[in-house]
């Protein structure tokens, strides 16, 4: 009879799909989101949110919802188009999918065109796929906080109009 130490649990990271809801919420990667997020508001007029859901379950689901369809109802819910200028984005990752989208409120939209949200998601899920999601994510805000400044720089007066923290579902 042998006695063997059980093996070490690997750290925690966004590539485990898997993971409890619980886990997903103290790993640093949603940190690094949140501090990413934070300094680039006082750049530009725009509100720009970070969401992470684990899969889709219940009602999503057994509805045959797509990861596009579901990044929409919860721009909505998130009330992202309620800003002055029209200029709230949502960046939605789904683990389950590797799949990541962008929804633009018509203000920042009319100015960037939906050519530069495919090109800025096409870079993220590339790197979902490579299980590099942190990277990917901050790549994606970097790109998205790059279109706010350069359309709706930050006015003297910038209010934030929308909680900038990343949302775990």
């Amino acid at each position: 009879m042998s006695s063997s130490k059980p093996a070490p649990r690997p750290t925690p990271t966004l590539g485990a799909v898997g993971l409890q809801l619980g886990t997903l919420r103290r790993l640093p990667v949603v940190n690094h989101i949140a501090v990413a997020l934070v300094p680039q508001a006082a750049n530009h007029a725009g509100e720009v949110r970070f969401v992470v859901e684990g899969a889709l379950d219940g009602a999503p689901l057994l509805g045959g919802q797509t990861a596009n369809e579901r990044a929409l109802a919860l721009f909505s819910q998130l009330r992202m188009w309620d800003t002055e200028h029209n200029t709230g984005v949502s960046i939605y990752l789904l683990l389950a999918d590797c799949a990541g989208e962008i929804v633009a409120d018509r203000g920042i939209h009319a100015k960037a065109g939906p050519h530069t949200w495919v090109a800025i998601c096409s870079e993220m899920e590339a790197a979902f796929k490579a299980v590099k999601f942190e990277s990917g994510a901050l790549r994606g805000i970097q790109a998205v906080t790059h279109q706010m400044v350069d359309h709706f720089p930050a006015a003297a007066r910038n209010a934030n109009e929308l909680p900038d923290s990343p949302w775990v579902i």
